[in-house]
């Protein structure tokens, strides 16, 4: 069904936006003077479109903060009165989902762990059939690009075409400086699956700390993506949830400011041909390398066929070893990275295997 989701821009339902997106606010409610205070100074930024403040927080554990709970839906309610800004809350179930609707909310979004329970996406997408809601789907918890999808359409089957894509960031699989793992291969993939689909980027929860919430913005802009979601609290030192990774409302506006913002194309002619020129040098270069691999494949069938008949195991760990020490260093040499031609090699060395398996195991 992807192929056929045509969701609305983001322009459709913020007509006035003349930047990419915006959202900020602190991660929970606390009190009303904490919500209120933040969404004043965050107001006084033309750039900021959406107050976002968590209402219901989903934690690991018992015992920590939940949550303010429906008291914060009314909070929601007067900043949006007072200062102008659309509001947003995320909503975990049902219940939440209805509370959001009849309080008014404008956005509502889908956390990670929700994304990854279809039968908690469909509860919340039965709730808002026939409303105007606007919902943002936050990646699932791993990176499972189906699952991601599978949320939305559930939601584009409840007749919402106002559908915004968070890329939060996933559970890391290995050691990183980040609290979630970024991934952005997952991303591209959601875009080329997904064209029509706006999709931004939560900087906040891929970082987990202040120092590293720039250069993961940046990134996000760099890779064409259409907004940002940063944390932001009056005094983060106080913040009953992710204090390390809010900023004060002053410091957000100082990030704002470093940001360079991309664009898919230039008004530039000479730009545009020269553009052209290099992605045909890579479109050339692209199929002579599928033509070599090929040329490849047909050695491996061979080596598979004598492996065959003289009775010899298609592994052989010994010249694995020495293949792939070789390889890397003569990548050293032609200043490619390390870990590319790692990953490279051992996916063409896993399909000759597999290739000479076969061999092996016909008659």
């Amino acid at each position: 069904m992807s192929n056929t989701i045509e969701i609305n821009p983001i322009k459709t339902w913020l007509p006035r936006i003349n930047n990419p997106l915006l959202i900020s606010g602190p991660c929970s409610l606390e009190t009303e003077k904490q919500a209120l205070e933040t969404a004043r100074l965050l107001a006084k930024d033309p750039r900021v479109f959406v107050y976002r403040g968590g209402v219901w927080k989903p934690r690991t554990r018992p015992g920590s903060f939940e949550g303010v709970g429906s008291i914060g839906l009314k909070w929601l309610q007067q900043i949006r009165k007072e200062t102008g800004l659309l509001v947003g809350t995320e909503v975990a179930n049902a219940q939440h989902t209805e509370e959001a609707l009849k309080s008014g909310i404008d956005v509502i979004w889908i956390g990670a762990r929700s994304t990854a329970s279809p039968f908690v996406v469909q509860e919340i997408a039965n709730v808002i059939k026939g409303s105007q809601v606007v919902v943002m789907v936050k990646n699932p918890v791993n990176p499972d690009v189906q699952l991601w999808i599978g949320a939305i359409e559930r939601i584009y089957q409840a007749g919402i075409k106002n559908i915004v894509a968070i890329h939060r960031g996933f559970t890391p699989f290995k050691e990183t400086n980040y609290r979630n793992y970024p991934n952005w291969t997952t991303v591209i993939e959601l875009r080329r699956l997904l064209p029509s689909l706006p999709i931004i980027c939560d900087p906040s929860h891929i970082a987990g700390k202040r120092e590293y919430l720039f250069e993961i913005a940046q990134k996000a802009f760099d890779m064409g993506l259409e907004g940002l979601m940063l944390e932001s609290h009056i005094d983060p030192s106080c913040a009953l949830s992710d204090a390390e990774q809010q900023l004060k409302p002053a410091e957000l506006g100082k990030l704002l400011d470093k940001l360079v913002i991309r664009h898919e194309s230039a008004n530039n002619v000479d730009f545009e041909n020269r553009l052209d020129m290099l992605r045909n040098r890579i479109d050339n270069i692209d199929s002579e390398l599928l033509e070599i691999l090929s040329s490849r494949v047909e050695i491996v069938k061979q080596i598979g066929r004598y492996k065959k008949e003289n009775n010899v195991t298609a592994l052989q760990m010994n010249r694995w070893s020495m293949l792939m020490e070789s390889r890397v260093k003569l990548g050293k040499k032609l200043d490619l990275n390390e870990t590319f031609v790692k990953i490279l090699f051992q996916l063409i060395h896993e399909d000759s295997v597999r290739m000479q398996t076969e061999i092996m195991d016909s008659e």
